[in-house]
């Protein structure tokens, strides 16, 4: 299968691409370099040293035997470079992952938020406008978030997207309707998501586009069985306070002897997905595409949830560090249940890796390797949801 990657240098796009490879499609991988000129205007760096772009693919194409075409392209900025692209390719699928993924970050100040939709936006619509506009006929799958649902705790189960509802007429009579389900975005990032689904629903009404949305948790973990085949195809390993999981930030406060930073009560739970199992429900949801005419396939891309006090107290335990809480800078509950369907993944064969399997200690163990890189005074939050918010005070 001819498969276009749209952001194939980034923290997902990167292990996605070499395991579609390895599966042995056919697979072009498509990046502006956009994340790298993040960390240098932020003044960070992933934990991990990254290599080049030129540099990955030389080493996969070394230790794997298989070929990965590159193109540096703006998709939201070069329509007709995008155009000509697909026109040129004809893929059989396109993987979007060429979004600004921090929410942290899209709420810094007016640039970022102004950046991320400007962005986000332009590169979903541009690319279903040219697809459109060629009548060719990919699937593209689109790394989408949990966090488009929200989290009001209310303890409903999260479908996979839809919503069945009963409309009332003046008359009387009802009429049941599935819609989606209703957005509640935290950040103005989860809100260039939540518009996403609107751009999606619309094309693959209008114009037939198969659409498969991937509603992502957050993920743990660094590598996949590809990205530890040589170091210079290593993964990401972020742990500032824009980019950083939370994993990962409290695997570098425990590293180097300081208090895991609680953000409120830390009663916030949320769900999380290693980045193996990302990486394999890319390619799941590759090979089960809906037919053309079909309504958007939402499909929840986590497999398991924790508070976030749970999981500062797995790290603790594993490591010895403290816990300490710290004002949260986010306008977010307090405290909220989270209960999710993934029961698409589940019946098409995903295995999940889940926290308790023990597959912590390999992050932990990066952690403690790369050690050296990291720089603590990146660790604080800095983005403030609202100006009556104080970031990082020990309570």
């Amino acid at each position: 299968m001819k498969v276009l990657i749209l952001g194939g240098d980034g923290f997902c796009g990167w292990p996605t691409t070499l395991h579609l490879s390895k599966l042995g499609h056919d697979v072009v991988m498509v990046d502006n370099l956009s994340r790298r000129r993040i960390d240098a205007a932020l003044q960070v760096a992933s934990l991990t040293p990254i290599s080049s772009v030129k540099t990955r693919i030389a080493a996969w194409t070394e230790v794997s035997g298989q070929s990965i075409t590159f193109q540096e392209l703006d998709i939201a900025k070069d329509y007709d470079g995008l155009r000509a692209l697909l026109a040129e390719m004809k893929p059989d699928a396109v993987v979007h992952f060429a979004e600004q993924r921090s929410a942290p970050y899209s709420m810094r100040g007016q640039q970022e938020k102004r950046y991320t939709v400007d962005n986000n936006i332009s590169a979903t619509h541009n690319l279903l406008c040219a697809i459109a506009e060629l009548g060719i006929d990919p699937h593209v799958v689109h790394l989408g978030t949990m966090g488009v649902y929200g989290y009001d705790g209310d303890g409903l189960q999260l479908p996979e997207g839809y919503l069945p509802i009963k409309v009332e007429n003046d008359s009387g009579k009802t009429f049941d309707r599935e819609i989606l389900y209703p957005t509640n975005p935290g950040s103005v990032y989860h809100m260039t998501k939540s518009m996403d689904q609107l751009l999606f629903q619309f094309y693959a009404k209008n114009d037939s586009i198969r659409v498969t949305d991937l509603h992502q948790g957050i993920v743990w973990g660094t590598q996949t069985d590809e990205t530890k085949m040589d170091e210079r195809l290593i993964n990401r390993f972020d742990y500032d306070g824009d980019y950083g999981t939370v994993l990962n930030r409290f695997l570098m406060q425990a590293a180097s002897g300081m208090p895991l930073t609680v953000h409120g009560t830390g009663g916030q739970t949320r769900a999380f997905i290693h980045i193996r199992d990302t990486v394999k429900c890319v390619a799941i949801a590759i090979e089960n595409p809906p037919a053309a005419g079909d309504r958007v396939r939402i499909r929840n891309q986590m497999t398991e949830t924790h508070r976030i006090r749970d999981l500062a107290q797995l790290v603790a335990r594993l490591t010895g560090a403290k816990a300490a809480l710290v004002d949260n800078p986010r306008k977010e509950a307090a405290e909220n249940d989270l209960f999710v369907s993934n029961q698409s993944f589940m019946d098409d064969g995903l295995n999940p890796t889940k926290l308790a399997d023990g597959i912590l200690e390999e992050t932990v163990q990066i952690a403690e390797k790369y050690r050296d890189r990291f720089d603590p005074e990146r660790v604080p939050a800095r983005s403030i949801w609202t100006t009556d918010q104080k970031p990082g005070v020990v309570h």
